[in-house]
């Protein structure tokens, strides 16, 4: 399995902007999917972004398309989710999902999860 460790993490303002990291150590990292995902308490993790092997395939939810974007750097085996015009509704604790099989990894049965990384969005 692959070790994740996300950052980037905090607190921004409604409107604000933050970039989340996800590094990955212990395999080949580009023979992995990766995703983000995000969970408040008492509800589900639900799936935010989703990116291919090679970067070049992206999917998002509805509700962050226009405003999030996934990226990857496999010379540095990290993913990234930069969140612009933050919202209250995306406060959450956002975590880090890796699998060899993308539909694993986009319905939530990633075989390796970060601990997550709080982002809080207040005025």
């Amino acid at each position: 399995q692959v070790q994740l460790v996300e950052s980037g993490g905090g607190l921004v303002q409604p409107g604000g902007s933050l970039r989340l990291s996800c590094a990955a150590s212990g395999v080949n990292f580009s023979d992995y999917y990766a995703g983000w995902f995000r969970q408040v308490p008492g509800k589900e993790r639900e799936f935010v972004a989703g990116v291919s092997w090679s970067g070049v395939t992206t999917r998002y939810a509805d509700s962050v398309k226009g405003r999030f974007t996934i990226s990857r750097d496999n010379t540095k085996d990290t993913v990234y989710l930069q969140m612009n015009s933050l919202k209250f509704e995306d406060m959450a604790v956002y975590y880090c999902a890796a699998d060899t099989s993308g539909s694993a990894v986009r319905a939530g049965a990633a075989a390796s999860w970060g601990r997550g990384t709080q982002v809080t969005v207040s005025s």
